[in-house]
């Protein structure tokens, strides 16, 4: 049979077509700044690429096998926990993360850690049928590895049939301010005792973790995580070998924590990156690089607490990419973590997400899909060489903890933490149902307790260097939505804003819209005009801020005079959607006196429009 290849009897396209294609649509306009995105540590993302011939496959997880779908366990009273932890377990869940209070994405919650606590909360479970236990510890529960151990001892199971997972991380609880303190040095041979104690008894290990959430938690960077997690990797393996363990059991006794997040081709690229990096590192070593194990969890600080039915496209989004960039286990955050402890429907839609993504979509059966992507090929070359460089320089501060000590990783992450804000302030970077497409009537969800604060994560101690901060994006709009809340609660009103709708529908019905969504992310309802009466409307209206809606050539005629009108009929401060026009001058003699539109900063603009609520109630 011939051989019929798709389009074969047309000639090839070429890269030069396709940019001439390009160029007259463009009409002149800059390339680079119309097609061509930059990432937060400055990395061009084209907006075409070529596939990358001779691309190999990168070694992960074995080829077809799925990644472990891993449930958190983090409600306080044993009993329950127990009950959720087989809950999971009989129904998708592979493993288990028993999360302790103040831990490094605790969110505010955590287990009973002690001796009884975790007993109760394993009794049922069969530690030696292969399903892991993973651990997210502090420095107050940092015996509960040894509790679990004891369990085992107690049962006469063999340790090397329990699958401990087990997650020391000394560095990076002092990098986020759950730990007082102490110099690494002073910590390092602590750290090597406990690490071999568990392996000499028999446990396979993992033992210690290089958990990277903190800077992702903190605002940073793809490359930021990637040094980060690289350097304290290094500060791990030395510390165990000057505790006497072989470099090459040593590397055994590592593994990884990344953050995976909705930006789907990033996720994937970080994670491949991870292994390139790391291989180089056992290769510096003189070792022959083996594949390193990778666990994943959905970003904490993509979670929002408005609208946050969004959140299940967000973690599913993230583990899909977690889990084809070869993560090793992944766990999802329920999708009302941000606003408490997720009951057993949020629990049960965080397991069914892989569930679905593994047993019904088949991810796990094609092993490193993005091989020979050129798009994210290109992408992880370019994070390997600026995290390389990164690391680099921690490593020439004398290693992470030195940098830690000295502020210039803090110092890093807060500028890209400082852009990150401002992107979501001016909504370059959206964050649907809070910036974009609020809902400000919205029925609020189910938590079996709420959160004590936006972004707990437990009591933070003195340190002697600036922590690491645990933030979300949405935290301030969700302040702003809070504040309208409470005026609702006390005044039976929200604060309101009239859209002065000018001209036919086809003429307004785009910057209405716009002003509406920009209003209400900041809990400001929007009322709509609607008859002959401009001024009689504003009156009946309720609200004490007015916003002029229209196209540009219905504002030449008819902005000046609408605004004089609703200035006469009490508007206390009147805006306009879109840019200031030549005629800005005449406009602000009319009484325009702020603009709204794309890009504008609006979180300046709503906490701007909350003073002048205020100030004139």
């Amino acid at each position: 049979m011939t051989d019929l290849p798709l389009a074969s009897e047309f000639p090839p396209a070429t890269r030069e077509q396709w940019l001439k294609l390009v160029d007259g649509v463009l009409k002149g306009a800059p390339f680079d700044k119309k097609l061509v995105h930059k990432t937060y540590d400055d990395l061009r993302i084209e907006p075409l690429y070529d596939r990358r011939a001779g691309a190999t496959v990168l070694t992960g997880r074995e080829p077809g096998a799925p990644w472990q779908i891993m449930a958190r366990v983090d409600h306080p009273d044993a009993k329950e926990a127990n009950r959720q932890a087989l809950e999971d377990l009989e129904n998708g869940a592979n493993g288990l993360v028993l999360v302790c209070p103040g831990a490094i994405g605790a969110a505010g919650f955590g287990i009973d850690a002690s001796a009884d606590g975790i007993a109760r909360i394993l009794d049922g479970v069969y530690l030696d049928a292969g399903a892991p236990i993973g651990f997210m510890l502090t420095r107050e529960a940092k015996d509960a590895p040894a509790h679990v151990a004891a369990i085992v001892k107690a049962r006469k199971l063999a340790p090397s049939a329990c699958a401990l997972r087990v997650g020391f991380d000394p560095i990076g609880l002092m990098a986020a301010g759950a730990s007082a303190p102490m110099p690494w040095r002073d910590i390092a041979p602590l750290f090597a005792r406990m690490t071999r104690t568990l392996a000499d008894e028999g446990f396979g290990g993992p033992f210690a973790v290089a958990d990277a959430r903190v800077i992702h938690n903190a605002g940073g960077s793809e490359a930021q995580e990637l040094a980060y997690a690289l350097s304290v990797a290094v500060a791990y393996w030395r510390a165990l070998e000057a505790g006497g363990v072989t470099i090459d059991d040593a590397r055994r006794m590592l593994f990884f924590r990344l953050s995976a997040d909705a930006d789907q081709f990033m996720t994937m690229a970080k994670f491949r990156s991870l292994r390139k990096l790391w291989a180089r590192v056992e290769e510096a070593a003189g070792l022959a690089p083996q594949p390193a194990f990778i666990a994943a969890e959905t970003a904490w600080r993509m979670m929002t607490r408005r609208d946050p039915y969004v959140n299940m496209l967000r973690v599913t989004i993230a583990a899909f990419a977690a889990g084809l960039g070869g993560a090793n286990a992944v766990t999802v955050l329920p999708f009302t973590a941000a606003l408490g402890l997720p009951d057993d429907f949020a629990r049960r839609v965080a397991r069914n997400t892989q569930l679905i993504l593994l047993e019904e979509s088949n991810l796990a059966k094609v092993a490193d899909p993005a091989a020979g992507s050129g798009g994210i090929e290109a992408l992880s070359d370019d994070l390997c060489r600026t995290a390389w460089a990164q690391f680099q320089e921690i490593e020439k501060q004398g290693g992470i903890a030195s940098a830690l000590e000295a502020g210039s990783l803090q110092k890093r992450v807060a500028e890209t933490r400082s852009a990150r804000e401002k992107a979501v302030a001016t909504r370059k970077d959206p964050l649907t149902g809070t910036s974009e497409f609020p809902h400000i009537a919205e029925t609020p969800v189910n938590v079996l307790m709420p959160a004590a604060s936006p972004s707990s994560q437990g009591a933070r101690e003195q340190t002697e260097f600036a922590a690491l901060p645990c933030i979300r994006l949405a935290e301030p709009y969700e302040a702003l939505r809070d504040a309208s809340d409470a005026m609702l609660k006390a005044t039976g009103a929200r604060p309101k804003i009239f859209l002065a709708t000018l001209g036919k529908p086809a003429d307004h019905i785009a910057r209405a819209t716009f002003a509406k969504n920009f209003f209400e992310a900041g809990g400001i309802e929007a009322v709509e005009f609607a008859g002959a009466d401009l001024a009689a409307a504003f009156r009946q209206s309720g609200a004490s801020l007015a916003c002029l809606c229209s196209s540009d050539e219905v504002y030449a005629t008819e902005a000046a005079p609408a605004a004089q009108t609703l200035a006469g009929a009490g508007a206390k401060h009147i805006y306009l959607a879109g840019r200031p026009g030549q005629k800005a001058d005449d406009l602000a003699k009319a009484g325009v006196q702020d603009y709204v539109f794309a890009g504008c900063d609006a979180l300046a603009t709503l906490n701007e429009a909350y003073g002048l609520l205020a100030n004139r109630s």
